[in-house]
């Protein structure tokens, strides 16, 4: 039987989409041999040590610069044999160092349909309170790679969602995170069984 794929979770908060990795992939399709944090007191990292996943926290204050933490990230995903790299509400940019050594391998969760409301300073409720002052009808959730620019990495897969006049951003938060907790397990499955092919911009999944 072919080994589980090893894969590293990064988040900054409360963990809602690690968790749904964890329950939809770890132990199935893929094995969690780490969560690392930026965020000491991130409630993630108790979700990981709740499932026996080991959980770090790197201080980015403790680091010469953006490039000295993303190598201290690397070498900490490198350590616990990281094959694939879920971005889980992580809300820092990667740097190149760090791209280089996941190439196509550096997954990410962004809650709006990109191109649409994404990149520098689309993040967390900004996304969903942009979306609502703009008046949109339909929001939604995108997994992409990660590349070196924000959000700008191929699209491996999107889920819209029909928003109602009485919508407050709130509500489009929820109704968008409900989605992400179906898509990202989804698509991590699908990359850990070889289902996922990129080529250019181009991602295509095999069908079962």
């Amino acid at each position: 039987m072919k080994p589980l794929m090893k894969i590293g979770v990064l988040a900054s908060g409360g963990g809602t989409d690690l968790q749904s990795v964890i329950d939809g992939v770890h132990g199935k399709t893929g094995e969690i041999t780490v969560v690392i944090s930026n965020k000491s007191d991130a409630f993630a990292l108790k979700r990981a040590e709740k499932a026996g996943i080991p959980a770090v926290f790197i201080d980015e204050k403790s680091c010469d610069g953006a490039e000295d933490f993303n190598a201290k990230i690397v070498e900490t995903l490198k350590k616990y044999g990281c094959e694939l790299v879920v971005l889980a509400g992580y809300l820092k940019i990667v740097t190149k160092n760090f791209v280089d050594a996941y190439p196509n391998r550096i997954v990410n969760i962004h809650p709006a349909l990109i191109p649409s409301f994404c990149g520098p300073g689309f993040y967390g409720m900004h996304v969903h309170e942009a979306i609502y002052d703009y008046g949109c009808k339909v929001s939604g959730c995108t997994v992409h790679f990660v590349n070196e620019e924000a959000d700008a990495g191929p699209i491996i897969a999107q889920k819209a969602v029909q928003l109602e006049d009485s919508d407050k951003p709130e509500d489009i938060q929820k109704k968008v995170l409900a989605e992400e907790h179906q898509i990202l397990p989804w698509v991590v499955t699908q990359i850990c069984l070889g289902r996922v092919h990129v080529n250019g911009r181009r991602v295509t999944i095999d069908k079962p």
